[in-house]
């Protein structure tokens, strides 16, 4: 039974901070748990969720205290709508692990399909004997040298998520990996001491199945990609990003409607057609995500001015979202995305160009908005990069001072 919270002073800009953060981790944790049909990740998420509840209880209470007048309410009412927008995210991710812990089952298809659109994933139990215990990860230099990110560390039954440089790895930790699969399995060997056995990837063998887990993928990038551009539009008061929010919202809704189309359809072929529930409940949660997402959005939708202490928040958050604009002085201007090995260089992931000539210009697999600025959203490794154009990318403060360094920006 959960435990008693109750109220005690604590920053609103560091629980929102926080809820962003874990919400991320959640969402990460949920569809990687499902790929490898962990259970040990799986309750990972569950566990995250608990502490996602006291933390959006804690922040309620503090705007609570807050508010003193209409105008207060006005300007926190935004606010509100966030903390509850990543606790639906939270939740859903819940019932996205729930399909592993409760062993509602999915089809092995998935498996085969998810790679695609999830980084690997592994959790280690940081062994008293390994190379990295008690030694900060500067020391250990694993992502420069191995290409895999400790995404987070659970000691006991504190979370750090998004850990830094500065961050010692002590023994029993419990590590989250994440990086390129031909070098996570030596770093899980070293880490946990254990043999690494990803599971094997199985293909669909029928049309209609393969289809509807098709459409769930696509339902998942592009639901994260909203979460990730609703922050943007609330860090930049940006009406444009969170008109975006929406579209990706309603795609998501139109995948969904033929996502359920292409499972009854494979039901009539599936030797268990109950199997197919697990695809299911991940596809609700995964559309519940995108609708938190135009929550997140909504007060600039409404022409509410973004709260200063959310701004805060996103800015101070373990992964940032940032603008960089491109200027003559950088190596950016005249290449694309992929000549400059943006991700490679950086550890950035750029989600949205913006054009101020009005003009997208070309993405090989990118969706423009229009208006005065016309946005990019999703560039690809084709999208081309010239002078004035902005960036909005997501990643590490150190990688957002590489790609202002790479871009000239000097702010």
């Amino acid at each position: 039974m959960p435990g008693r919270v109750e109220y005690e002073p604590a920053s609103v800009k560091d629980l929102l901070a926080e809820m962003k953060d874990t919400a991320e981790l959640l969402i990460d944790l949920s569809y990687s748990a499902v790929l490898h049909g962990s259970p040990d990740i799986a309750r990972e998420v569950l566990e995250l969720e608990e502490r996602m509840d006291v933390l959006q209880l804690r922040a309620r209470m503090s705007l609570l205290m807050a508010a003193r007048n209409p105008e207060d309410a006005e300007t926190l009412a935004p606010v509100l709508g966030i903390i509850g927008a990543a606790e639906k995210v939270s939740d859903a991710s819940g019932d996205i692990a729930k399909v592993v812990i409760e062993e509602v089952g999915v089809p092995d298809a998935i498996r085969g399909a998810l790679p695609d659109a999830v980084e690997r994933l592994v959790r280690a139990e940081l062994s008293p004997d390994s190379r990295y215990a008690d030694r900060t990860l500067a020391d250990v230099n694993l992502e420069t040298d191995t290409g895999v990110r400790v995404i987070a560390v659970r000691r006991g039954g504190d979370w750090i998520p998004n850990p830094g440089a500065e961050t010692t790895l002590e023994a029993d930790d419990v590590l989250l990996l994440r990086g390129p699969e031909e070098s996570i399995g030596d770093v899980y060997e070293a880490a946990s001491g254990d043999a690494y056995a990803p599971a094997e990837p199985a293909d669909p063998d029928i049309a209609d199945l393969e289809r509807a887990v098709d459409s769930l993928v696509l339902m998942k990038n592009m639901s994260e990609l909203a979460v990730d551009l609703a922050y943007g539009s609330v860090l930049f008061d940006s009406a444009d990003i969170a008109a975006e929010v929406v579209e990706l919202e309603a795609e998501v809704d139109a995948l969904k409607a033929r996502f359920e189309a292409w499972t009854l359809r494979a039901a009539a072929d599936v030797a268990d057609p109950v199997s197919l529930r697990g695809l299911v409940q991940i596809a609700n949660a995964t559309e519940v995500i995108s609708d938190a997402a135009v929550e997140i959005s909504e007060g600039v939708l409404r022409g509410l001015d973004t709260h200063v202490v959310v701004r805060e928040a996103v800015e101070e958050s373990d992964e940032v979202i940032v603008r960089v604009q491109v200027t003559d002085r950088g190596s950016l201007a005249g290449t694309t995305l992929g000549e400059a090995e943006v991700k490679t260089e950086t550890g950035m992931r750029v989600i949205a160009v913006r054009r101020p000539d009005g003009e997208a210009g070309a993405a090989s697999d990118g969706l423009d908005a229009g208006g005065d600025d016309a946005w990019v959203i999703q560039p690809g490794p084709d999208t081309a990069l010239r002078t004035g154009d902005v960036l909005l990318a997501k990643g590490t403060r150190a990688g957002a001072d590489r790609l202002r360094a790479l871009a000239g920006d000097d702010e």
